[in-house]
């Protein structure tokens, strides 16, 4: 018997050919490993769809026959490609035995009609489509945000790695910055860090992408607990706390799509929305001082200051100080929410509106430790998770949201600071398909 949330996506991770026959000999270790790997996950309550590669063994029968009949068409060399990626996907299959779908993925027409097992395996489809793509279409049909694409490089250089030992390890690109390295055009065979096939759909579908070592578990459980790891992110457009831009703020991505913030009903909404979040803040907590975490244009500042208590807020972004109202800049200072410049127990509140999903795991920690030190009384954090239904629609996706987790991921993370604040529930409280918010009190 399985147990898992049938909520959650599945986990693709797209393991490379390089990784199961990295010179036409299997790789024993490797394969020892993942299995260990996988089957740990598993426990935990994740769920994985697997797409093999060809690797070597796929261009060992290709240049045997080009060296035997001379030529041959892209067809018989994406066949030949085809076949290795099955055997290689037979082998997963035989490994996952006991916890994996009966039937290999070989026909993305189709989806699996009942998949009850924690593990599904995938290999290649037909001429034309890569693994990469592949993964895409998995990504499409089982609803998956996210895609691994393991292989025996830790990521996406500025130059060859092998060639040049300057190079440098690209931490986050575009959709767009990867089709100007990799070109339009599929060819059997082809070694890219994502194919220019798959490339245009992954971008049209808004997905994200990591490219990592196959052989660095330790980084891979990073990835998948969303903590900071070793690896290339590929994201639809650039945006986190070092890019945001007018846009952003504006609501030209990421924005609400029943309103923007640049309409007059959308700064209506948004002075709604704001007015509501400082009147249950007075009514509740009665704080006479409060500081506001990533508080973008200031407005819940501005009411909490209507209401007669001592706001502050900072920010990362410029652009969203430029943007604020003049008579709230001067209660905004552009400082990072990880090293707060604030003396210990200086805020009767410390909140956070919509900021810690933005984060990777390590930054989440050190954000709620500030607000913890420099508050004296309450912390609150308000955070998008997939409980929030109206989320889904009546927002657009924000790829900003690096961290976009149901509510029991944030719960672990809280529970870890359980010696320094205590986790109340208020009565005062929207439900959870609306919003997620939790409310702690300083020991």
């Amino acid at each position: 018997m399985f147990f898992f949330d049938k909520k959650e996506p599945p986990i693709i991770i797209s393991v490379g050919g390089s990784l199961i026959v990295p010179n036409g000999g299997v790789d024993t270790k490797f394969l020892s490993q993942l299995n260990y790997f996988i089957r740990s996950q598993i426990l935990k309550g994740k769920r994985f769809m697997l797409i093999s590669g060809g690797g070597k063994i796929a261009r060992h029968y290709q240049d045997a026959g080009k060296q035997v009949i001379g030529n041959i068409n892209n067809e018989d060399l994406d066949w030949l490609g085809i076949h290795a990626t099955r055997f290689n996907a037979h082998l997963l299959r035989t490994i996952f035995q006991d916890v994996s779908h009966p039937r290999i993925i070989t026909n993305y027409d189709k989806k699996i009609f009942y998949w009850k097992e924690p593990i599904a395996i995938g290999a290649g489809w037909k001429p034309g489509w890569s693994t990469d793509y592949d993964a895409v279409i998995l990504a499409r049909d089982y609803k998956a945000n996210l895609i691994i694409n393991l292989s025996n490089v830790d990521g996406i250089y500025d130059k060859d790695p092998k060639k040049f030992k300057n190079a440098k390890i690209i931490e986050k690109i575009t959709w767009e910055e990867v089709e100007k390295i990799i070109g339009n055009k599929w060819t059997p065979g082809l070694n890219a860090p994502f194919d220019p096939v798959a490339t245009p759909l992954a971008k049209k579908l808004g997905l994200t992408v990591i490219v990592a070592s196959g052989h660095d578990f330790n980084n891979l459980e990073k990835i998948i607990e969303g903590k900071t790891f070793r690896g290339t992110v590929i994201t639809p457009f650039r945006i986190d706390s070092s890019y945001y831009d007018r846009d952003y703020y504006m609501g030209k991505k990421g924005g609400h799509k029943i309103s923007k913030v640049d309409s007059f009903f959308g700064e209506i909404f948004h002075n709604l929305v704001s007015f509501y979040r400082a009147f249950i803040y007075k009514i509740t907590l009665n704080p006479k001082t409060a500081l506001e975490l990533g508080c973008g244009l200031g407005t819940t500042i501005k009411y909490l200051r209507f209401f007669g208590v001592d706001a502050k807020g900072i920010d990362f972004s410029k652009t969203a100080y430029n943007l604020a109202k003049e008579n709230i800049k001067p209660y905004i200072i552009l400082a990072d929410a990880t090293n707060l410049p604030f003396k210990n127990n200086q805020f009767d509140l410390v909140y956070s509106h919509d900021l810690l999903e933005k984060m990777d795991y390590e930054k989440i920690q050190k954000t709620i430790k500030e607000s913890i030190r420099v508050s004296k009384k309450y912390i609150v954090h308000k955070i998008f998770t997939k409980e929030n239904i109206w989320y889904k629609i009546f927002h657009k996706k924000d790829f900003s949201d690096v961290s976009f987790f149901y509510k029991k991921y944030w719960e672990k993370i809280f529970f870890e600071f359980k010696d320094k604040a205590l986790i109340l529930k208020r009565k005062i409280m929207l439900p959870s398909f609306i919003e997620t918010k939790f409310v702690l009190k300083k020991k």
